[in-house]
């Protein structure tokens, strides 16, 4: 058996009726060489494949900057902080356009950025879809046309969620809006509304949707009834939907395939909790911090969970083994027990999902610095390193050929070297109104980012046509 990024691969070979080794041995490459360029070639929702920030192609980009390593650059209308999804080659994106003047997004951590009100110009709620290789947009699909009732944090956008696909269609959800299904040439294959909530300080939403098989996951923690909701794929239809006791957090779930089962982990600010495919819950645990909004991810047989709002004294990441069942809350004073492999009651960031490289787990902080420990027991090995620049980070980090990428608002990826020791090896910059918010899509040899204003294709060797 063969795990290739997040895809297993089963063959026997001795149940194969072949006489020619040399025909098994091709149909064995074969299967594997296949898998690894599908891997590499799709990049179907937040983070990646099983929401790791892992690419896997050995061309990939370490460094760019306005012209130099872009293949292209397009200009995407509207605010919105989603990322980019790709599947064959096409480049999927959300963005909400105001037919009048926004509020600027103001960048950092900071108080005050909560609205009461939400904008009273009309707003589109719009999908776009570009080719992978030029950067053309090849179409562009109106969902939804009105003046927001919803107030949003003045950082937010109204199209922070990042879409899904399945490699058959696109589902795109909208909080307190709806979600759609399209096909891949833009036509709706169904909708379903969603009912508005109000989120915690009217802050607004950003939990993106996960696909599994034939149903949708969604989950809408708010101020009024926070709920799992899951959808049947093909229809949109209501296949249920479980009521959860919390308020509003802001995290995407992850459908945990293991050696064990298949779960759907819900992180929360009273309990993370687990589910199987119905809804029932797993287990849970207590111990999060205040706000919850960091993605749950798998590596070398462990989870690793976090929730780290910088206000609160208790930022916790977490390891946690497949099989639980029941309460597996730490007992006071606690690091680990039968099913949380090791936690750090400190290490977490607040907006950055963390990034498990190698052996090693890397944390970036808002605040411009970067910690690393190891992804087996938890041990620090660097901590809180600084970055020369002072802007805040919101994009998660990402990783590939042994470096460590981290994007910051002002548009800078710092490059850190893979290992034990905190160096920087090199500077990226984007320009002036690049503010970065959304995480990287990585796709062959493609990097692919989004900024506020546009979309660049970053390749290796790449020269960028002069308009």
């Amino acid at each position: 058996m063969l795990r290739l990024t997040g895809v297993i691969i089963e063959f026997n070979i001795g149940s194969c009726i072949m006489r020619n080794r040399s025909v098994v041995t091709l149909f064995c490459v074969f299967a594997v060489v296949s898998t690894v360029v599908n891997a590499e070639a799709n990049w179907p929702q937040f983070r990646g494949p099983e929401s790791r920030g892992i690419g896997e192609g050995a061309n990939l980009p370490d460094t760019w900057s306005t012209t130099e390593n872009i293949a292209w650059k397009t200009d995407i209308p509207g605010r919105g902080w989603s990322s980019p999804v790709v599947w064959d080659k096409k480049i999927f994106l959300t963005t909400v356009v105001s037919q009048g003047e926004i509020e600027a997004a103001k960048k950092g951590l900071y108080f005050g950025g909560n609205r009461d009100k939400a904008p009273d110009t009309p707003h589109y709620w719009k999908v776009y879809c570009l080719d992978l290789d030029g950067g053309k947009m090849l179409w562009e699909k109106q969902l939804h046309e009105g003046v927001p009732t919803a107030p949003r944090h003045i950082k937010n956008s109204y199209a922070s969620e990042t879409p899904v696909t399945d490699g058959k269609n696109l589902f795109v959800y909208f909080g307190n809006v709806g979600v759609w299904c399209l096909d891949f040439d833009g036509k709706v294959v169904w909708t379903t509304p969603i009912k508005e909530t109000k989120t915690g300080n009217n802050w607004g939403t950003s939990s993106s949707p996960v696909v599994h098989k034939d149903r949708l996951y969604i989950v809408n923690d708010n101020e009024d009834e926070s709920y799992l909701l899951a959808l049947d794929a093909k229809t949109g239809k209501e296949l249920f939907r479980k009521v959860r006791d919390e308020k509003t957090n802001w995290s995407t779930p992850f459908v945990w395939t293991n050696d064990k089962r298949t779960e759907i982990v819900v992180p929360g600010t009273n309990k993370v909790r687990s589910y199987d495919l119905d809804g029932n819950e797993l287990w849970s645990f207590s111990g999060m911090s205040s706000i919850t909004i960091a993605t749950p991810y798998p590596a070398d047989g462990l989870l690793y969970v976090s929730s780290g709002y910088v206000m609160d004294k208790k930022r916790p990441v977490y390891a946690i083994k497949p099989g639980a069942s029941g309460d597996i809350t730490l007992a006071d004073g606690a690091t680990s027990n039968e099913f949380i492999a090791w936690a750090q009651p400190l290490a977490a960031p607040y907006n950055p999902s963390t990034l498990v490289y190698g052996d090693r787990m890397y944390v970036l902080y808002d605040r411009a610095q970067l910690s690393c420990y190891n992804s087996k027991d938890g041990t620090a090995i660097y901590e809180r390193q600084k970055f020369p620049e002072n802007a805040g980070f919101t994009t998660s980090p990402w990783a590939y050929n042994g470096k460590v990428f981290c994007l910051n608002e002002d548009g800078s990826t710092f490059v850190v070297k893979a290992g034990d020791s905190f160096e920087i090896v090199g500077t990226n910059k984007l320009a002036e109104d690049d503010m970065g918010m959304a995480s990287p899509a990585i796709v062959g040899d493609n990097l692919i980012i989004r900024t506020a204003p546009r979309v660049y294709c970053v390749k290796k060797g790449a020269k960028l046509a002069s308009n």
